[in-house]
């Protein structure tokens, strides 16, 4: 049976394996998912909405007109148009974040750290 003195204690194991956790979540980019970032596929769906949204968004809007002026399809084209704009434009800002969370904005920012300590 092992000496009691050499046994690492359990509380000592569960500090070591909570720093283990931690630095793994640390370098597979897990660490913003738990702590409330964005994760991959919800950047994904936003995006894929973005982009639904504005052209439904759009394309609606240019139907009403349509029916209210009675202008034919011209409207709804315009309009079809502009909410694709708008739907790249949304799709356009959700990128620009995206660099604060994953790649180069990350690794950017742990070399700040690094300089920091």
């Amino acid at each position: 049976m092992a000496d009691p003195e050499t046994t690492p204690s359990l509380d000592e194991f569960e500090s070591r394996l909570r720093e283990a956790r931690k630095r793994e979540e640390e370098d597979s980019g897990r660490e913003a998912e738990r702590k409330g970032g964005p994760t991959s596929m919800g950047l994904g769906f936003r995006i894929g909405i973005e982009l639904v949204v504005g052209l439904v968004l759009g394309t609606g809007l240019g139907w009403v007109l349509d029916l209210w002026l009675r202008t034919g399809p011209w409207l709804m084209l315009l309009f079809l148009f502009l909410g694709g704009a708008a739907g790249i434009m949304n799709v356009l800002r959700v990128m620009r974040g995206l660099d604060q969370t994953v790649g180069f904005g990350q690794a950017q920012r742990r070399a700040g750290q690094a300089q920091d300590h």
